[in-house]
């Protein structure tokens, strides 16, 4: 009789484990990147741009009349992150490169006070600090008065905040739509489960755009650094038309056609491409284009990023130009915001330092930035991490500046962050054992 027990509690293990592997796969083992499903998520925003017709609205988007301005060198890198119909390249009439969560703050409030027609908003994280509860009693003041508030809530990555919290916004006017459905089915949520929308996106009246690395949380406006951008001009269109993608896709609504959210802005002589990516796309557009910087780069590549765990051809990619002598620098903060991900990263120094390419470990306030400057000419902002999950799994957006004044300009702000960085050395570089096992979570993490 016993051996009948044993035989069914074996049964009963290998189910369990069986289920665990399949759940497992479900959340992170099954690749959605194909032209089909990127056409399938981007479906109801391009039916809108099609049925109609907007002539001005195709040339905004997609024209990319200054490409021809980029310096020859960088033209294939704009071209590359074009195609497909994909945002080309415009011009920013104002940038503000904000580095300091409380002037973020303070001009955020000060344009959504002074937003009349539109407020569109997309966080990966919003809290219920004192901040940002600020932010969201102006939301809602702006519904009451009559603005169309439009707000993407990342439900899953916003779990622990109670519905009440977003419930209260949809009661004042808020138009509030969940990021990830969970009235799919079953398998098809699991399988859906891992990705979040990682970007950060204002847009008011159309005409002013933030985004970046900074979300809205205490975190960000009192205690962490971080880069963000505050935009004018032509460039705004892109965030907008990455809101509305994205609005769409989750079920939102839009009563005006799609020309009424981009009114007529003037461009400058800061050449700008406002960059979504998506794990449904075909290809990691993102992690292509850093590879293309780093194999064609000549002078050299600066990278700020709170988390390294580059996939293999982009820590490939890094090697090979620090190898034909590319000054390769990746800044990191000496202690990572979360537990999992501290050991992960420093599995990677000490191939990263072996390979020549400069460690430089922050200490002081946790720097957040994901930034990158590369020649004097070329600079990146946006939400990307130097990680797997930023470039494999979630919802990012980026954007490319091609100028010469931008680039001395953050360069001189990573300069600035040396004050408070040491190099790593390779004894220093040297990864536990523990730290190497977990190494081979960065896919999934």
């Amino acid at each position: 009789m016993w051996y009948k027990i044993v035989m069914v509690n074996v049964l009963i293990c290998v189910l369990v484990i069986a289920a665990a592997v399949m759940l497992f796969w479900l959340v992170f083992g099954i690749n959605w990147r194909s032209m089909r499903n990127y056409e399938r998520r981007h479906q109801r925003f391009r039916s809108r741009l099609q049925a109609e017709g907007a002539e001005r609205l195709d040339k905004l988007l997609f024209g990319g009349e200054k490409e021809g301005e980029i310096e020859e060198y960088f033209r294939p890198l704009a071209a590359y992150l074009a195609q497909n119909h994909r945002l080309g390249v415009s011009t920013a009439e104002e940038v503000e490169v904000i580095t300091s969560g409380k002037r973020k703050y303070e001009l955020l409030m000060r344009d959504l006070s002074n937003a009349k027609e539109s407020i569109h908003m997309e966080y990966y994280h919003f809290g219920i600090d004192k901040e940002s509860r600020a932010i969201r009693r102006l939301l809602m003041q702006k519904a009451r008065e009559g603005v169309k508030v439009r707000f993407i809530n990342e439900n899953i990555g916003n779990f622990p905040i109670p519905n009440i919290y977003f419930s209260s916004m949809r009661r004042a006017g808020v138009e509030v739509v969940n990021f990830s459905n969970t009235g799919l089915s079953l398998l098809k949520f699991l399988a859906t489960l891992s990705y979040r929308d990682h970007r950060k996106i204002v847009v008011t009246d159309g005409r002013i755009g933030y985004t970046g690395g900074m979300n809205i949380t205490a975190n960000y406006f009192r205690y962490w650094r971080d880069t963000h951008l505050r935009m004018t001009g032509e460039a705004v269109a892109g965030l907008q038309a990455a809101f509305l993608d994205t609005w769409l896709a989750a079920g939102g609504r839009l009563e005006s056609d799609l020309a009424a959210f981009f009114p007529a802005t003037s461009g400058s002589s800061v050449i700008t491409q406002v960059v979504p990516d998506d794990p449904l796309s075909p290809e990691p557009l993102l992690q292509t284009a850093y590879e293309w910087v780093l194999h064609h780069a000549q002078k050299y590549v600066w990278f700020q990023s709170p988390y390294i765990a580059p996939p293999p051809s982009l820590l490939n990619a890094m090697r090979s130009a620090a190898g034909r002598g590319v000054d390769v620098r990746v800044m990191i903060p000496e202690e990572c915001d979360t537990k999992i991900m501290r050991p992960i990263n420093k599995a990677y120094y000490g191939e990263l330092v072996s390979a020549g390419i400069q460690v430089l470990l922050s200490s002081g306030r946790f720097n957040h930035s994901k930034t990158f400057v590369c020649d004097d000419y070329l600079v990146c902002i946006g939400s990307t991490n130097l990680d797997y999950r930023s470039f494999g799994i979630d919802f990012e957006i980026n954007t490319f500046f091609y100028d010469r004044l931008m680039a001395m300009q953050q360069k001189a702000r990573f300069e600035e962050c040396l004050t408070d960085c040491h190099l790593l050395t390779a004894e220093e570089a040297h990864a536990t054992r523990f730290q190497r096992l977990m190494r081979h979570l960065a896919p999934i993490v």
